[in-house]
């Protein structure tokens, strides 16, 4: 019983630790269109052509023709196997497939004996209740009949079970007499189908609980995504470095007390048209400099257009992902599953070696998982800091003047290591932007709000010396040093130094001149 059987199934062996024990009885069950005919026939053919275990399959609706047909859809041919004597087709009706069972010495047994089969699907459990009701047969006896009979053969077998929710779920006793048993889901989100798979008990191992995602995807069958929060990791020895990375702006890391820690994570929330995506690039560009190895997440943008904007800033994403120094993967926010979503991500940095990602921008996951976000962004944070890499979450946050929280779902900061709050400040008629750091772990972070513009190469931070006027003439723009509130939802219109020389009749201070912004 030590012995596990892998089923083949991508991603189900890994959910069930390494396969199935040996000679496990095993029950998928689900409403029509969840997979369930196509999952038992992977575990067949997995197991002839790359296991070297035969195996047999009982239908008692599907001829051996639209068997063969529907496996052909998935490049795997069958009838090859049949010719070579590892895998038989049975088709056959409930009453003599039960009769068979009775008889340890029949037909069927003989034909799985002679052909050495170790594994067996029966296409589905359905149909044999049914003709046990319309006959007036306790089913609950045939069941049992039949579990004995597959003790007796020695083989690991699937059987599929059709699970109606109109129709009520499976009996009870029909999972009690099942070691293994696995629930399919289907459901129409949002108008996209999406697909479930969880592992409702397995005798004799552990597995990992909870609902994974489940495609049926070409050339390959069924493929399971574990669920991303399952990802383990070390609680009781995470590694630190006390090394920094340049955020790409020698002002802003000043900010941040000399850049970020290895192995952090930041989160960069600011309105559209901020510079975040710009704020992005520029740290990207840093590290590459550095020797990093990079990976741009994009859920906004298509990387041709990312491109586009960056090359107008004097960034080359084109040649960095050419010489091998920046990798970008991009997902359409209308189709995207999260653990898809994540085994994408964390097999491209395990394979290339990536130790700085960029996500821009997590208020996508927001939107498509609302319910499942943060349990996500703690997940993916948790991967990269085991692994001391060092991450960007871009959030677009809905406020255009202050900001209240950062999100209504996560709800702050708790996820990060450090805040980058980028912001519109209205002074008289002029929008200006401001950044403020508010959180940067281990360090000691200045406090201020600081006026920047986008320019070549990226966030510029503006000296508060300077003094010109502001070229409307109407107001002084003052520097930002000279106001309350910057970053409230109503910042004060009036600066406390006027009010301070008008009062005390000395001179007004002088006004800062606003350099024209890069086109964005």
């Amino acid at each position: 019983m030590n012995d596990l059987v892998r089923t083949g199934i991508a991603g189900l062996d890994e959910v069930l630790h390494g396969g199935l024990p040996r000679q496990n009885n095993l029950m998928v069950e689900g409403a029509p269109g969840a997979g369930k005919t196509t999952m038992g026939l992977g575990f067949i053919y997995a197991g002839a052509a790359l296991y070297g275990e035969p195996g047999a399959i009982v239908s008692f609706e599907l001829d051996a023709a639209k068997l063969m047909r529907d496996a052909a859809g998935f490049n795997w041919h069958l009838e090859e196997l049949i010719g070579a004597g590892n895998i038989k087709i049975i088709q056959t009706s409930p009453a003599v497939l039960l009769s068979e069972f009775r008889n340890p010495d029949g037909a069927f047994a003989e034909t799985l004996r002679s052909m050495g089969a170790k594994r067996l699907l029966i296409d589905g459990l359905t149909p044999m209740r049914l003709y046990a009701d319309m006959h007036d047969m306790p089913f609950r006896e045939d069941l049992y009949l039949l579990i004995e009979g597959l003790n007796r053969l020695g083989v690991t077998t699937l059987v599929t079970a059709e699970r109606d929710e109109s129709m009520g779920a499976v009996p009870a006793h029909e999972r009690f007499v099942f070691d293994t048993v696995i629930s399919l889901t289907r459901a129409e989100v949002k108008r996209r189908v999406q697909r479930r798979l969880t592992v409702l008990k397995s005798r004799g191992q552990d597995f990992i609980a909870g609902s994974h995602t489940m495609r049926i995807e070409p050339n390959q069958g069924v493929h399971v995504y574990r669920r991303a929060q399952s990802r383990p990791h070390n609680m009781h020895d995470q590694p630190t470095s006390q090394e920094r990375l340049s955020i790409g702006s020698k002002a802003i890391d000043d900010m941040l007390d000399g850049g970020l820690y290895k192995g952090s994570v930041s989160m960069v929330s600011g309105i559209s048209g901020t510079g975040k995506t710009v704020l992005s690039v520029q740290f990207l560009s840093s590290a590459i400099a550095a020797g990093h190895k990079t990976l741009l997440v994009s859920l906004d943008e298509h990387p041709r257009q990312l491109a586009r904007n960056a090359s107008s800033l004097g960034f080359d994403l084109d040649g960095m992902v050419d010489r091998g120094e920046l990798f970008v993967h991009y997902e359409s926010p209308l189709e995207l599953e999260l653990d898809v979503h994540f085994e994408r991500i964390i097999s491209m940095v395990e394979k290339e070696g990536i130790d700085v990602v960029v996500f821009d921008s997590v208020a996508v996951y927001e939107m498509t998982s609302p319910d499942e976000v943060a349990d996500y962004l703690y997940a993916l944070a948790t991967f990269f800091k085991d692994r001391l890499a060092t991450i960007f979450f871009n959030y677009e946050s809905p406020e255009l003047l202050g900001l209240s929280q950062i999100s209504e779902e996560l709800k702050g900061s708790h996820l990060v290591d450090n805040i980058i709050l980028l912001n519109y400040v209205e002074i008289s008629t002029v929008l200006r932007r401001a950044i403020a750091i508010p959180k940067v772990r281990g360090s000691r972070n200045q406090q201020i709000t600081r006026e920047y513009v986008i320019a070549e190469g990226g966030l510029v931070l503006l000296d508060e010396t300077g003094n010109n006027v502001d070229p409307n003439g109407v107001v002084p723009q003052l520097p930002f040093s000279s106001y309350y509130g910057l970053l409230s939802r109503s910042p004060s219109r009036q600066s406390p130094v006027i009010e301070d020389a008008i009062a005390q009749g000395t001179k007004m201070p002088e006004s800062v001149e606003l350099p024209p912004e890069a086109a964005t």
